[in-house]
């Protein structure tokens, strides 16, 4: 069975545009209520992404 990182997938879009739309914070929040766990890979990815937004390289955009 392959596995499918989706959260990881959305912390590399956010990470190549530097940016945390709201548009990929939706898909991360849909996503963990779908699965109803965290995968490690999708844990560390989480946790690379607070550690970047908290260094100021990842901006959180807002919704306007």
């Amino acid at each position: 069975m392959k596995t499918n990182y989706a959260i990881r997938q959305l912390v590399e879009k956010a990470l190549s545009i530097k940016q945390l739309t709201p548009d990929i914070e939706n898909a991360i929040n849909s996503e963990l209520t779908q699965m109803g766990y965290v995968s490690d890979v999708d844990y560390e990815a989480l946790e690379l992404l607070m550690t970047e937004m908290d260094a100021g390289r990842i901006q959180l955009v807002s919704s306007i």
